[in-house]
């Protein structure tokens, strides 16, 4: 067999690999990257050790999350452990309801964009993702998962961060 037929049979597992790999459904967890500190209306990442309250959130093929409501102080920093208990992907996104609203429309147009960000966990079935947040602003604030069609079927929910008195 000739070198150049060789090599394309060697590239061909790479090359159907590819599209997967790059595909929202296949996102890998957030530990290989260093954390991007940005601040957001709803407050800034924060490393694991800082986190003083961990809450679990499951996530479900009903399209719930449980719990939908979260009661939080002005500079608490929690772990939200996200726990897929479904068949489908699912992720959690924190932001304010607008922002949510319009990310939810951009990934109906686009269902396989690719985005990684500090306020965001992609959770295959039967795995646990985790968001370690500070929520340095008052006010009051979202979750949802934003996979086309689950934010639109009320897989979403509250945050509400109480000011310091």
């Amino acid at each position: 067999m000739p070198f150049k037929t060789r090599r394309s049979l060697l590239a061909l597992p790479l090359a159907l690999a590819l599209p997967r790999a790059f595909a929202h459904a296949d996102q890998h967890p957030k530990a290989a990257t260093p954390l991007v500190k940005e601040q957001k209306p709803w407050g800034i990442a924060a490393e694991p050790a800082k986190a003083r309250r961990t809450v679990d959130i499951r996530m479900s093929d009903d399209m719930k999350m449980t719990p939908n409501h979260l009661d939080v102080r002005e500079g608490d920093t929690l772990r939200l452990r996200a726990i897929n208990v479904g068949q489908l992907l699912h992720e959690i996104v924190i932001g304010t309801g607008e922002e949510l609203k319009a990310h939810a429309e951009m990934m109906k147009k686009f269902p396989k964009m690719e985005h990684d960000e500090p306020y965001m966990a992609h959770v295959a079935p039967g795995k646990r993702g985790e968001i370690v947040w500070t929520f340095n602003r008052p006010g009051d604030f979202e979750f949802a998962c934003l996979i086309a069609g689950h934010f639109e079927a009320g897989m979403r929910g509250t945050i509400r961060v109480a000011p310091n008195a």
